[in-house]
């Protein structure tokens, strides 16, 4: 029997209140900012099934989470989530867990369709859904499969008609679709779903990140100021990653996320599972916790709680406060890995 939950702090005094869950590492998509097509091609070493946390290797995990170290929200990221076989046993699996108040997902959406309904019924309750441009030629070439605005506008549609709450992210890069900005606005202002933009990172090491390529959270409010007059929001909860602003005159908003040129590191709450059951306590980690092999060993949840205590009791990441003192470019774990 595992100890109720207790609020764990880390080094910096931040709460341990998220728990983002990646269920694969594979991904419809070739997104050139996440996992460009020249390097995820077709003899791409991918995780292998016995590679992956089970269904229930997850729940165990998620559990002790919830229970004991004061996690609130759960989402489920991959690569595409939407991949992995009979996703909606997992989230009704977590759902029946006392203490959870929220359980979103991550995906391109292309897949919602067929999977929304099902997702909805099980227990999700949110999906960010991405999209970074309303321009078919422009997103495909984006998404390195000629995947249409469509299909994703398809499975927002579902999202919807299924009862799950939407929001849309969108990546601004710099000389890839910052003249999107407004248009994206304008469109799902109308649409109902709230935007979130979402600065260029330098997640992972492939996607070739350079600081110029930044498109910052100050040009993009003022892009959309300028023709629609935004005011700033309070936050919704303490941690909450995105910005947010209201359009003049109504409730509509949207957010940006802007941990390059506006880090949030000091109200970080996040903790990271990957697909392959590694603990990573910030997405621009070097290296995770091994949690795999000790839900595979014959611990008991009061021992792998105290690992897990432990970990996050010396977290002391801040890496988009550190990013311009550091002196050499480090390696890091690929978001493909680890979800947004």
């Amino acid at each position: 029997m595992v100890s109720k939950s207790q609020s764990v702090y880390d080094q910096l005094k931040r709460p341990l209140r998220d728990l983002r869950i990646s269920v694969t590492d594979k991904c419809n998509f070739r997104c050139t900012y996440c996992m460009p097509a020249e390097l995820f091609g077709p003899d791409y070493p991918f995780l292998e099934r016995h590679e992956i946390l089970s269904f229930e290797e997850i729940e165990r995990l998620t559990r002790l989470f919830v229970i004991s170290l004061g996690v609130k929200k759960i989402r489920i990221t991959g690569g595409e989530p939407l991949m992995r076989k009979d996703l909606p046993q997992l989230i009704e699996k977590i759902n029946t867990i006392d203490g959870v108040d929220d359980i979103a997902m991550t995906t391109n959406g292309v897949l919602l369709p067929k999977y929304a309904e099902a997702l909805k019924k099980a227990g999700l309750a949110r999906v960010s859904i991405s999209l970074d441009s309303l321009n078919d030629e422009l997103f495909g070439k984006i998404n390195g499969r000629g995947v249409s605005v469509k299909a994703v506008l398809d499975g927002i549609e579902s999202a919807k008609e299924a009862g799950l709450k939407v929001k849309v992210n969108m990546v601004v890069k710099r000389g890839m679709n910052e003249k999107e900005v407004v248009p994206m606005a304008k469109f799902f202002r109308e649409q109902g779903h709230i935007l979130r933009f979402i600065e260029f990172m330098d997640v992972g090491n492939t996607n070739e990140w350079r600081l110029d390529d930044v498109y910052s959270k100050k040009q993009i409010i003022e892009d959309i100021n300028e023709v629609m007059p935004l005011e700033p929001m309070e936050p919704n909860y303490v941690g909450e990653v995105a910005t947010r602003y209201r359009y003049v005159g109504s409730t509509d908003e949207i957010g940006v996320i802007s941990s390059v040129t506006d880090a949030f590191c000091k109200s970080c709450n996040r903790a990271r599972i990957s697909a392959e059951g590694k603990l990573y306590t910030c997405l621009f980690s070097s290296s995770g916790h091994d949690l795999r092999d000790i839900v595979r060993s014959p611990f008991s949840d009061e021992e792998v709680l105290k690992h897990i205590k432990e970990i996050w009791q010396g977290r002391k990441d801040q890496y988009s406060v550190d990013r311009s003192q550091l002196k050499h470019k480090r390696k890091k774990i690929e978001m493909s890995h680890i979800g947004g």
